[in-house]
C-alpha cells in the first residue's frame, strides 16, 4: 500500500497497532498511508505496511484483534519503538481489553516503547452516550508511559480519531514518528545497528482473510 525506498532492506523504526477485533485498526492505517477509507479484509496474524517519513522508513504492523491470534501479536511486538492501543469509542469492552489483553504484549517491545492510546470511530459517537471520558483515557495513557520521557512531544499520548473522515489520523502517526525518528541530530542517539528492523523475513508473514473494514 505504500512505496518502499529502493534497495533498502531495513526500517529505521517499527510501530505496531493493537486492539480488539473490529475496532478499526486497518482502516486507521489505510487512511493514513493511502488517504482513503473503504472496505478491507480482516487481518489474520499480522499485516505489514512500509511508510517513508522524511528520509526514514517506518515499518507499521497491523495485528489481528481476535483472541486466538494473541500469541502471534506478542511475536510481532518485538523491538517495536511505538505502539497504538486502539479501542472503539462506542464500545467500552474494547477499552477494557487494552490493559487486560494487549498492554501485556508490549513487554516484548523496546524498553522505551511509546504507547499511544487511540479511540476510533469518533464520527459514530454521540457525546451523550460517551462511556469512556477523555480525562479517563488521558490518565490511562499517561500512566502506561510513566517510565519514558514524553515531555518533548506535542500533547498527551491520547487521540480520538475517525478513519472515515480522517479526523486526527495523521496526528497519531506524526506523534509516534516524532518520538521514534526526530528529524534532527538527536535521531543519531536513538538508532544503532540493533534498533533497525530487518524486513526481509517478517514481511512474508503477513496474512489476510476475507471481510470488510468493520470486521478487522
Amino acid at each position: 500500500m505504500s512505496a518502499a525506498v529502493p534497495n533498502k532492506r531495513k526500517a529505521d523504526a517499527k510501530v505496531i497497532i493493537l486492539g480488539d477485533y473490529a475496532v478499526g485498526k486497518t482502516c486507521l492505517i489505510s487512511r493514513y498511508i493511502d488517504g482513503k477509507y473503504g472496505q478491507h479484509e480482516s487481518t489474520i496474524g499480522a499485516a505489514f505496511f512500509l511508510k517513508q517519513w522524511g528520509s526514514y522508513n517506518v515499518a507499521v504492523w497491523d495485528t489481528a484483534g481476535d483472541e486466538k491470534y494473541t500469541g502471534l501479536s506478542s511475536f510481532y511486538c518485538r523491538n517495536a519503538g511505538a505502539a497504538i492501543l486502539a479501542f472503539d469509542l462506542n464500545k467500552s469492552t474494547s477499552y477494557e481489553s487494552l490493559w487486560a489483553r494487549f498492554l501485556p504484549l508490549l513487554e516484548h517491545a523496546k524498553e522505551d516503547c511509546l504507547k499511544v492510546v487511540v479511540g476510533t470511530k469518533r464520527d459514530a459517537m454521540n457525546e451523550d452516550d460517551r462511556e469512556i471520558t477523555i480525562d479517563e483515557a488521558i490518565e490511562f495513557a499517561k500512566e502506561i508511559n510513566k517510565d519514558i520521557d514524553i515531555s518533548k512531544l506535542n500533547g498527551e499520548p491520547y487521540f480520538e480519531t475517525s478513519a472515515k473522515t480522517g479526523y486526527n489520523v495523521s496526528k497519531v502517526f506524526e506523534y509516534m514518528f516524532s518520538y521514534c525518528l526526530p528529524l534532527d541530530k538527536s535521531f543519531n542517539n536513538k538508532i544503532d545497528g540493533k534498533s533497525t528492523i530487518d524486513l526481509s523475513d517478517d514481511s512474508n508473514r503477513a496474512h489476510r482473510g476475507k471481510s470488510c473494514c468493520h470486521k478487522q
